[in-house]
């Protein structure tokens, strides 16, 4: 926490969607309780959901580092890399080279960040399911807000971004 003359100098956001994702200790869901296990039973608009593949699917970050920010899952409950098979391997690869290609069309991403936390000491928010983000990043896009402001300000509703993506990756 960052204090000036005594005074917490942070601006609170109030997000009580969250608690229950951290009601879960460290983000150990089971199946009946992990946020992507869930997603699947819903529909795409509900779930969130951009495409769904054999062995993996692409969904929205529901809290996103950045616009259009989409997580690569497989369909099973599986924690850690070295437990997915071949094909899904296979098809989280191809997944992600996908989004980065649909990415750069529909939100005009300039460079990216991809990557897996394993563990819940790594940061994994949902430890217990193996997922793979893929974050657009642009020119700029770390401004004031978060540095002074300690806020960050995404361009556009999460269900807009989701159509757009959706739709690019359907006329494929």
């Amino acid at each position: 926490m960052t204090k000036s003359s005594g005074k917490d100098i942070w601006s609170r956001l109030w997000a009580p969607h969250r608690r229950s994702y951290i009601l879960d200790e460290a983000g150990q869901f089971d199946e009946n309780s992990c946020p992507f296990c869930l997603a699947t039973q819903l529909s795409d608009e509900d779930g969130l959901i951009v495409f769904r593949g054999s062995d993996c699917y692409v969904v929205m970050n529901k809290y996103p580092y950045n616009t259009g920010h989409l997580l690569v899952c497989t369909y099973r409950h599986i924690a850690w890399y070295d437990e997915i098979t071949d094909p899904e391997r296979d098809e989280m690869s191809a997944l992600t080279k996908r989004a980065v290609e649909i990415l750069r069309q529909t939100v005009g991403a300039r460079g990216f960040n991809i990557g897996l936390n394993q563990g819940d000491i790594a940061g994994a928010g949902v430890a217990g399911h193996i997922h793979q983000h893929v974050v657009p990043r642009w020119a700029n896009d770390i401004n004031f807000m978060p540095i002074i402001g300690q806020t960050k300000v995404m361009s556009e509703l999460i269900e807009d971004t989701r159509i757009k993506i959706s739709d690019a990756w359907a006329g494929h």
